[in-house]
């Protein structure tokens, strides 16, 4: 099949922006687990229910407008994405205080006890909305497509998941690097016994800091409600990915987060529009891994806890 000049540019525009789409997601994934087991060491393998708890969150507010305010239906969203990071931040809290406060500086033993706290929240999940998927209404000017020129079709839903990830990851490092609370996170990971010596409450700021990334997933979990539905095994389909990307960047680098993303979602665009998505993941991961032969610490190092 041959195309045209305006073809191939139209399809550049779409595959660009497909690229861009997928960023989002990858970093939203990656985002909250950067902090949790990038910053803190701790492997949290529970990090898709809470990315769950924030779409679930989404359909319960959904469910409860369409029943008893449906004039607020194009209210709702904003609002339900602050309810899901709070939820995802409060369990996340309890989490840390009655399993992960015991476990620091044991990631292998935080693996299997997150592990198992997945496995346990996936059955919590289920008894409570049941095995099938479920979805929220979402409100009128979430739904449709841009066409900014003839032949060029960028769905509304994919430019909100954009705007929402630039939004969260600017917070982010805004919050790590301009914030009394980053100050701390940062002395912490650097050398907890010099900042126990200088006053820093470290527990406090573990609790804090895992609370955060829970939350952050929770957000990532309401975004992806706009894209796709909710089960109750949905998290585990995203944990890898999430991990290759903060693997990919550097454990315990917020930056490489980002370039490891965006260089990931590229990537897989592109090979889609020639190759297959089977063939096209597998590309991308190959090359991951000869990467990360020629720099196990990942794409940019960082000192990490002591």
């Amino acid at each position: 099949m041959e195309y045209s000049l305006s073809d191939m540019y139209n399809i550049a525009l779409m595959q660009g922006f497909a690229g861009l789409s997928l960023f989002a997601v990858l970093l939203l994934m990656g985002l909250g687990l950067a902090i949790i087991f990038g910053q803190m060491g701790v492997i949290n393998m529970a990090h898709g229910e809470f990315m769950t708890i924030g779409a679930y969150t989404i359909y319960l507010f959904s469910t409860l407008t369409e029943s008893f305010a449906p004039g607020l239906m194009n209210a709702y969203f904003p609002v339900a994405i602050v309810f899901a990071f709070f939820i995802a931040f409060a369990v996340g809290w309890l989490v840390e205080w009655g399993l992960i406060r015991h476990l620091y500086a044991r990631p292998l033993d935080t693996l299997l006890a997150t592990w198992g706290l997945s496995l346990g929240m996936q059955q919590i999940f289920r008894s409570t909305f049941g095995p099938k998927e479920v979805s929220p209404t979402l409100p009128d000017w979430l739904m449709g497509s841009w066409m900014p020129t003839e032949g060029v079709d960028i769905p509304i839903n994919g430019m909100f998941v954009l705007a929402l990830t630039i939004l969260v990851t600017g917070g982010v490092l805004l919050a790590l690097y301009k914030s009394r609370w980053g100050l701390r996170v940062r002395a912490t990971v650097s050398n907890r016994t010099m900042a126990n010596a200088t006053g820093i409450n470290t527990k406090k700021t573990d609790r804090v800091t895992f609370a955060i990334g829970c939350g952050i997933a929770g957000v990532a979990g309401a975004a992806f409600t706009t894209i796709g539905s909710t089960g109750p095994t949905s998290g585990s389909l995203y944990i890898v990915d999430a991990f290759l990307v903060v693997t990919f960047g550097g454990a315990a680098s917020l930056w490489g987060t980002v370039v490891s993303a965006f260089g990931i979602a590229q990537t897989q665009s592109i090979t889609e529009f020639f190759l297959s998505g089977s063939m096209a993941k597998v590309l991308t991961l190959l090359t991951i891994v000869t990467i990360l032969m020629l720099r196990p610490q990942g794409l940019f190092a960082a000192k990490v806890r002591r």
